[in-house]
Formats: structure tokens, C-alpha cells, sequence
């Protein structure tokens, strides 16, 4: 797969939405959200995610204005939380979301969990955000098959994009969401691509990132983007969101990539949304 750090693709509303970007999950507000945002920026990242539940999309807001790129360079993503899901607060929390970022726009919106008796409500409004012309994309977060199916059978706009944990260690238990993605052409994005860090001493990943002469986190990186997925890794250090986005130089061979999904066994590092009815 022939990647740049400036690889789109192209989503199912007609959008182009960047492959790579950076997710600012647990970064605090203010300055270490603006330090990250900018040195992202600056490194050549074009996709920034953030969501209401991570309390920092002020500074998200701050950093893409301050930046000296062209607003329609930068797609910036925010989610929709648990507690405001239902048509009329969904409308409204998008507006404060809006609001709170000090934009003209979002490049895409998602519902940022499956909450049950409220997602037909929610994803009613999420069509109306779409039509708006405030939003350029209304998408899901944690969404499993069954998730989608509801939305599909019921709505009249299928999401743009399902944003889910994926990495070699859940791959072939999130494969069939990652099919039921495809007729309906939603591109998926992986967040905790890396894991959380917590599988960084894996063995086979070791072995593997020595022997490209790459780091463990690059190696993840690089099989997120050719399995064909959005990539957001989290991090607040320079020199990690540096070291991140150099993974457009190598390739992993289909037997490295094999080797990478052989070491599945259904870990999740947050929620788990197979939990959510």
C-alpha cells in the first residue's frame, strides 16, 4: 500500500478524511493539549480527535486557529457523550461542542458510544447535524455489528466512519465489524492503536521491530495503515508524535502481518463495547 503522511481516504458522503492523525485522549487541557496539537501540526499530522468526554476540545480549538495551515486543511473530529445522547440534547450538544472548539465547523461528528433505548433518537439528530452544513461527516464510536445494523435498518444516512480499539491483539475478534463496514463503504478508524503501550514487551513484536530496525509503536502503526485503517495513536511528547508518524518509509510483508494477527486474544484496553446491548 502506497502511504504518505498525507494519505486520504475518501469517505462514503464523498469527504476525504486523512489516514494518520492524533487522538488527545487523557491529555490534560491547556498547555499540554496545545503543545501536542501543534508540534502534530507542524510534524505534518492533518487529523486531529477529540471528543467532549476528554474535556480539552477548547484547546484543540485554540491550536487549529493558532496554526498558520488553512482551516480546511486540518479535519478536526469531536464526539457526542453517553449523557447527551436522545434527538433534542444530541442537537444541542453539538452546538456546544461547536461552540467550544471556537470553529466554523467539524470536519466529523461521532456518537461516541452504543447507548441503548437512545441511539435511534441520537443518530435521527446525527442526520439532521449532516444536513446542516456545520458538519462535513456524522459517524459512530464502539459500534459492533449489531449497533450498526439498527442504525442502517432505521436511518436514512449510514455513518461516514465506526471508530473502534484496533490492533493485532484484537484483530480477528473485530474482523466481522470490519466486514459488516464494507457494503455500506464506512471507513473504520482505529483508536489505542498502540495498545496502550501495554503489549510493548510482546515477544513477536520485539523480534519483529528489530529486525525492520523500528519501534513497536511504528511497527503498529504501519499495520493499522495497510489493514486499510484510520489511524489516531495518542501522545503528548514531542518526540513520540515525531517518532509516530515515521512509519511511511517501510512496508511489513503479508507474513509479518500474519505473524502481527496471530497474537489476538481479544484484548481490550478500555471499554469493551461487545458489552453494550
Amino acid at each position: 500500500m502506497n502511504l504518505t503522511i498525507n494519505s486520504t481516504v475518501r469517505l462514503n458522503n464523498g469527504v476525504l478524511m486523512p489516514r494518520f492523525g492524533l487522538g488527545v485522549y487523557r491529555i490534560p487541557p491547556g498547555k499540554p493539549t496545545l503543545d501536542a496539537v501543534h508540534w502534530a501540526l507542524d510534524a505534518g499530522y492533518r487529523l486531529i480527535d477529540t471528543a467532549k468526554a476528554y474535556g480539552n476540545e477548547a484547546s484543540v480549538g485554540q491550536a487549529v486557529r493558532e496554526s498558520s495551515l488553512p482551516r480546511e486543511e486540518i479535519f478536526v473530529t469531536t464526539k457526542l457523550w453517553n449523557a447527551e445522547q436522545g434527538y433534542d440534547s444530541t442537537l444541542k450538544a453539538f452546538t456546544e461542542s461547536l461552540r467550544t472548539l471556537g470553529l466554523d465547523y467539524i470536519d466529523l461528528y461521532l456518537v461516541h458510544w452504543p447507548v441503548e433505548g437512545r441511539r435511534l433518537d441520537t443518530w435521527r439528530a446525527m442526520e439532521e447535524i449532516a444536513r446542516n452544513g456545520r458538519c462535513r461527516a456524522v459517524g459512530v464510536s464502539n459500534y459492533m455489528t449489531h449497533h450498526l445494523l439498527e442504525v442502517l435498518n432505521n436511518g436514512t444516512i449510514p455513518p461516514a466512519v465506526n471508530q473502534i480499539e484496533l490492533h493485532p491483539w484484537n484483530y480477528s475478534t473485530r474482523k466481522e465489524v470490519v466486514e459488516s463496514c464494507k457494503i455500506p463503504a464506512i471507513a473504520m478508524e482505529a483508536y489505542s492503536p498502540l495498545a496502550r503501550s501495554k503489549k510493548f514487551d510482546d515477544p513477536e513484536l520485539v523480534r519483529l521491530a528489530r529486525k525492520l530496525g523500528r519501534t513497536p509503536a511504528q511497527v503498529l502503526i504501519r499495520w493499522c495503515l495497510q489493514r486499510g485503517f484510520i489511524t489516531i495513536p495518542k501522545s503528548a511528547q514531542r518526540e513520540r508524535i515525531l517518532e509516530n508518524a515515521q512509519v511511511f518509509d517501510f512496508v511489513l510483508q503479508p507474513e509479518e502481518m500474519d505473524t502481527l494477527e496471530a497474537l489476538n486474544y481479544n484484548l481490550a484496553t478500555g471499554w469493551d463495547p461487545w458489552q453494550a446491548p
